[in-house]
């Protein structure tokens, strides 16, 4: 018989992701991979079965592409016509890597309540320090 996980059976541990030196979206495909739980044996797609994840250095990370920076944007929308506002991906980056890096995982989660849950999860930092130290369990790769 399959074990199917229950949302109160859930273990879920602390994980934190040096992004210095690594590649941006490499590193968020790991991070998306550990928001849905995907990597445990027990991972059940209708439940939010999920790590905590804490990127720090977030300004670090490395980029490929020569003009990403000005060429790549990122769109919202209030609702209201013409009222599309875009902001470019080199300025997001300088100002707010947070949003940049938070944007970046949401995009490869589910579109769904549950996504919604498991982006909560996530924790950016752009230096070395966090406020998560009672909790750390694990270092990440």
């Amino acid at each position: 018989m399959t074990k199917v996980t229950k949302p109160n059976e859930v273990k879920r541990d602390w994980i934190v992701l040096d992004a210095t030196g690594k590649r941006f979206g490499r590193l968020l495909t790991e991070v998306a991979t550990l928001l849905r739980g995907k990597h445990k044996p027990s991972y059940t797609p209708n439940v939010d079965c999920g790590d905590y994840v804490i990127i720090i250095n977030a300004s670090k990370a490395e980029f490929t592409g020569a003009n990403k920076a000005e060429q790549k944007l990122y769109h919202r929308h209030s609702g209201y016509f013409g009222s599309v506002k875009s902001e470019k991906f080199g300025d997001l980056l300088a100002n707010n890597p947070v949003k940049l890096y938070k944007l970046a995982v949401r995009g490869m989660l589910p579109k769904t309540k549950l996504g919604k849950e498991m982006i909560k999860k996530l924790k950016v930092y752009e230096g070395s320090e966090h406020p998560h130290t009672a909790q750390i369990a694990k270092e990440g790769k």
